[in-house]
């Protein structure tokens, strides 16, 4: 009888300490586990909050082509795009169009407007498309400010030759003039100098 008293309680005692060291281990295993799943969260909020590289901004310009286009609006371009790639964007030019009057091959500047004549709008003008492309004055007698070459704004008063080829920088850069107080917008030329030359010129 004591002899299974004695089995019966170290039966007891080794059953008690498996219980322990499974439930240990079991502890140590959730606590593991735990551990790993707090390290995960931290990494990942980490990842959340850490700044993403700064990338540089890609190099582009805007512009605004209007006029005898199929499309116009504003377009998103590389920096070093031509006129010719901006019209293409813009649906190309419609049958309407003098694309002689237009400077294709020159680059685009950001922000600026570049605008497709029709043949009818040159005609108005009363000049032919050779006369809108090389600069000649218009049958009014007035000086196209839009088409002038340096030589002919050289005629107006108050416009030497540094001042005329500030005009023609402008006209490269931004495209046309959309109102002839516009010529104000170009360095050295104020309302003194526009007073005397505004009933000569026309765009």
């Amino acid at each position: 009888m004591h002899d299974r008293m004695k089995k019966d309680k170290t039966a007891w005692v080794l059953a008690l300490t498996a219980l322990l060291i499974v439930s240990g281990c079991s502890g140590k295993e959730g606590e593991s586990l735990e551990e790993l799943s707090v390290s995960d969260k931290e990494k990942t909020e980490e990842e959340q909050s850490a700044p993403e590289e700064q990338k540089d901004p890609a190099e582009t310009v805007y512009v605004y082509v209007c006029g005898a286009v199929n499309a116009p609006g504003v377009y998103e371009l590389k920096e070093d795009a031509r006129v010719f790639e901006a019209i293409s964007l813009a649906g190309g030019m419609t049958a309407e169009a003098a694309p002689e009057a237009v400077s294709q091959a020159r680059t685009v500047a950001d922000g600026e407007q570049i605008y497709v004549p029709t043949v009818q709008e040159i005609q108005m003008q009363g000049a032919g498309v050779e006369d809108i492309v090389t600069g000649n004055a218009d049958v009014s007698g007035k000086v196209n400010i839009n088409t002038a070459g340096k030589e002919e704004l050289m005629t107006l008063t108050g416009i030497g030759e540094a001042k005329a080829q500030s005009i023609l920088d402008y006209r490269e850069k931004h495209g046309r003039f959309g109102s002839i107080e516009d010529l104000m917008l170009i360095e050295g030329i104020k309302e003194g100098v526009f007073n005397k030359i505004k009933e000569d010129i026309t765009i």
